[in-house]
């Protein structure tokens, strides 16, 4: 490491705190504090991936997580068995029965959401749970499964202190405009384009 002259020490520390206490005025300032609705979605990996990770903070303080998964279904994926280690604080419902270009039955897919839909909002509906994921609600939406109108309405309309995450690819402007905070997973660079195929412990 390089030698650092007091001048520079004292600049830092002048900087730092001067940055110290603008971010102690905004975070002041903050004081709602209520269940949000979350949106990831976008054409990168990780939005499953980073609902799951809310899932465990959430459990690290005490509170109850329900899972509804929506299209997937057709194969495990390694949160489930290792969120099931939780007991009866993890709610897990794989409702869907795959991607719509494995099941090719528009009926069947239609059903599937439906039955789906139903059980989120009997998560919903549950007390003491604090944060309900709807995994690839999104896709279900896209391809009008449900209808996008009354899903948007009983999201607005859920208690209080409901967190929700939506996940998928392509959310319709209308969750957008309803979420409190959306994040968009941009794709860079994938190893599904370099030929690797997708692994357990990494894509499911």
């Amino acid at each position: 490491m390089k030698g650092i002259d007091e001048a520079s020490v004292e600049r830092h520390r002048a900087k730092m705190v001067n940055r110290k206490a603008a971010q102690d005025k905004e975070v002041a300032g903050k004081t709602v504090e209520k269940g949000l609705l979350i949106v990831h979605t976008g054409p990168g990996k990780g939005k499953s991936t980073a609902a799951f990770g809310l899932a465990l903070r959430m459990l690290g303080n005490n509170r109850r997580v329900g899972v509804v998964q929506f299209i997937k279904g057709a194969w495990s994926t390694g949160e489930q068995p290792a969120l099931a280690l939780f007991g009866d604080r993890v709610v897990w419902h794989t409702m869907g029965e795959g991607f719509t270009w494995e099941t090719q039955d528009l009926t069947r897919d239609i059903a599937a959401a439906e039955k789906a839909w139903a059980k989120a909002l009997d998560l919903m509906a549950d007390e003491t749970i604090g944060l309900v994921i709807l995994d690839e609600l999104n896709i279900a939406l896209r391809y009008d499964y449900l209808d996008l109108d009354k899903v948007v309405a009983a999201l607005q309309a859920r208690r209080p202190d409901l967190h929700v995450v939506v996940t998928g690819r392509n959310a319709k402007p209308a969750l957008i405009e309803a979420a409190d905070m959306v994040t968009e997973m941009t794709l860079v660079k994938h190893h599904f384009k370099a030929g690797v195929k997708a692994q357990s412990g990494i894509e499911f």
